[in-house]
């Protein structure tokens, strides 16, 4: 009898680890908390691993960063918000499928397009709700969260099609198969 079994490369696990590593120091020790708002350039992570691993990968690393994160400050884990935090991931990944065979400027425009619904959708939508679901009052966070996503959105899109364009992503992806669950027969 045949077991599918679904697994990915060592590589991949050991990146997916370094982006965590990198995400938790980012968002959780180099971070200016301001409580209900945190500016951090730690989800730059999240979208990388999305955007070099997949959808998959990325939604993984991005969850994993923010449970190992709560633990580490000492937060309940609070479902909308990691649910955020996944969404970054997968919406990232979801672009860099896209992105396939498209010339540098349309892989920019797809990447900051993938940037800014995970914005909306993820921080604007899942986080606030998770604040909310944990007593703050909606109005009175929405305008500080609205300037937050208009400030740090353009910053994010610049690092990460930096980041994405440099060498780096040849050396991660050449080394890196594709993060996409693969089926093995024992």
């Amino acid at each position: 009898m045949r077991k599918n079994k679904q697994t990915w490369s060592v590589k991949t696990l050991v990146f997916l680890a370094l982006l965590v590593a990198i995400q938790l120091v980012l968002s959780r020790v180099l971070v200016i908390d301001l409580g209900v708002y945190r500016i951090t350039l730690g989800t730059i992570a999240t979208v990388l691993a999305g955007l070099w691993m997949g959808p998959v990968a990325g939604g993984v690393e991005g969850g994993v960063a923010d449970i190992i994160g709560c633990f580490m400050k000492g937060y309940g884990v609070n479902p909308l918000i990691t649910l955020s935090a996944i969404t970054w991931g997968v919406v990232a990944g979801a672009a860099g499928k896209l992105m396939a065979e498209k010339s540098r400027k349309v892989k920019t425009v797809i990447m900051c397009a993938g940037i800014v619904i995970s914005g909306v959708v993820g921080t604007l939508g899942f986080t606030t709700a998770g604040l909310v679901m944990i007593g703050s009052n909606f109005y009175a966070i929405m305008p500080g969260r609205l300037v937050q996503f208009a400030i740090m959105t353009p910053i994010y899109c610049v690092l990460t099609s930096l980041l994405y364009f440099s060498p780096l992503t040849s050396m991660v992806v050449g080394n890196v198969r594709s993060a996409n669950l693969q089926k093995k027969t024992v």
